[in-house]
Parts: C-alpha cells; sequence; structure tokens
C-alpha cells in the first residue's frame, strides 16, 4: 500500500535574532521530522526541534551553494513523499528573495500539501534595530525593496530599474548589495540621485555583533570598506536613516523581557 504524502512547511526564521521567529514557526519545528534550513539560521532555532529530528544544511552564500536549488526542491518532494512533515527553514522571509515561490510551484505540480509561514523580514527588522523606521509621515510614504546581488551592467538593466529608483523617493533597501555598492551608488547618482542622499548599512542586523555604518550616497562604498563590513547586510538609502540619531535602542545588552 502507498504510503500517504506527508507535507511540507515554508517557514520564514526572521532575520537573524531566533526569538523574531513567529509563534507559528516554532509550533511547525517543534512537530517536524526533518528540517531542510538555510546558511544564516540561528542554531538555537535548530536546538528548538526535538533532538532527533533529521537536519539537512542546505545554505547559499556568493558563489558557493551547498545544494542546487532544483535539487532542494527534489529533497522536500522526496522526504514529503515518506510521509514526513517537513520544515524548510529559510531566513527572513520565504517570499522575499528567498526561493519560496520556486518551492512551492514545485510541491504544487508534485502534488505535495504545504503551508507557508511567513516570518519577519531583514528590510524591516534590521532597520528597526537600527533605529531606522523605513516609513515616516514626515520623511518616507513608500518603501520600494529591491536585490542588489545580480550585475548591473547594461544587460541586466530589466533586472532592477535603477534609473526609475533614482527618481522614486521615499526609502529604497537593497538586500544583497554589498559586494554591489559602489556601482549602485554610482549608477542611482547618474540617474539623478542626490550625491548627498543619507544611507546606511546594517551588518548583522538583530544580532548581538550588529553594527553600522552611515554616510552620504557619493561616499558610502568607500566607508563601508574603510570598516570592513562583511555580509550579511542590508543598504537603506533615504532621509529616514538620520533618525537612528534619535532613535537608536539596540545593543548588545538585554532588551528582551524575560531574557537572561
Amino acid at each position: 500500500m502507498r504510503q500517504k504524502n506527508g507535507r511540507v512547511y515554508l517557514v520564514g526564521a526572521g532575520p537573524g535574532d531566533p526569538e523574531l521567529i513567529t509563534l507559528k514557526g516554532l509550533r511547525c519545528l517543534r512537530v517536524a521530522d526533518v528540517i531542510i534550513y538555510d546558511r544564516l539560521i540561528s542554531p538555537a532555532l535548530l536546538k528548538a526541534a526535538p533532538p532527533e529530528v533529521k537536519r539537512i544544511f542546505v545554505g547559499k552564500a556568493s558563489g558557493c551553494h551547498a545544494l542546487a536549488q532544483e535539487k532542494i526542491n527534489d529533497l522536500l518532494i522526496a522526504h514529503a513523499r515518506n510521509g514526513s512533515t517537513v520544515v524548510r527553514l529559510k531566513g527572513g522571509d520565504p517570499f522575499l528573495f528567498g526561493r519560496g515561490g520556486e518551492e512551492a510551484e514545485a510541491l504544487a505540480e508534485a502534488g505535495i500539501p504545504y503551508e507557508i509561514v511567513p516570518g519577519v523580514t531583514s528590510a524591516i527588522a534590521a532597520p528597526a534595530y537600527a533605529g531606522i523606521p523605513i516609513t515616516h509621515r514626515d520623511y518616507a510614504a513608500q518603501v520600494t525593496i529591491v536585490t542588489g546581488h545580480e550585475s548591473i551592467s547594461d544587460q541586466q538593466a530589466a533586472s532592477v530599474n535603477w534609473k526609475a529608483l533614482a527618481k522614486l523617493g521615499g526609502t529604497l533597501v537593497i538586500l544583497m548589495g554589498l559586494s554591489n555598492l559602489a556601482r549602485i551608488s554610482c549608477r542611482l547618482i547618474a540617474f539623478g540621485m542626490p550625491s548627498l542622499t543619507p544611507v546606511a548599512v546594517i551588518e548583522q542586523g538583530t544580532l548581538p555583533a550588529q553594527r553600522m555604518v552611515t554616510g552620504p550616497l557619493e561616499h558610502i562604498a568607500a566607508q563601508v570598506a574603510a570598516a570592513e563590513i562583511r555580509s550579511p547586510a542590508i543598504i537603506v538609502i533615504g532621509t529616514v536613516t538620520e533618525l537612528h540619531k534619535s532613535l537608536v535602542w539596540f545593543d548588545t545588552g538585554n532588551h528582551t523581557p524575560g531574557r537572561k
């Protein structure tokens, strides 16, 4: 007799601080048979699952993938077809540059039951931990989130419309753009964004090792290089970044009720 399919939960683990996972995400971890997890997942979250749970690392870094995306899709399907409850644990939110949509498509095509468990994205959380509200009535009525990971050569111009973004206003949040920061800055300025536009680059957002460099768009790449900022880091462009001077609250101390 053919065994009934299991179920896959595509779970957003949040931006780094393990306490920012949702209650539903945590509940999924506690009932999982298999956890398939990414590179930036907190060890504390993996420990939240029962010790007998099978844990499979499929993390990706720039230019180095533990497993190709197609193989990850196959892994999810294979374990679910064996009747397992599978948690695909992804940093941030599964549907924000997390390739969760591709995994959901593969599961749907294979007839595997699945659920999406949204997570807190670093695009909002890292600025918040740095004292930067990405929207504010007096500064920014809109926010745009883009990836800076792809090439910004002319051949890739259709992927991200930097010309439009330079004139859009509001807050611009760039994920996975650290290695392209100098080229992004030059392109935005060339397309009309003021060279003195304030920028914040936040490394290790929401974690005790979080640090930030701020400066004008024309100099930010050099400042970041001098400070030796490393990935994971996000880039926030716009006047809201100046609010960190009065709203900064996070350090390595104890800020969470009940945390020892």
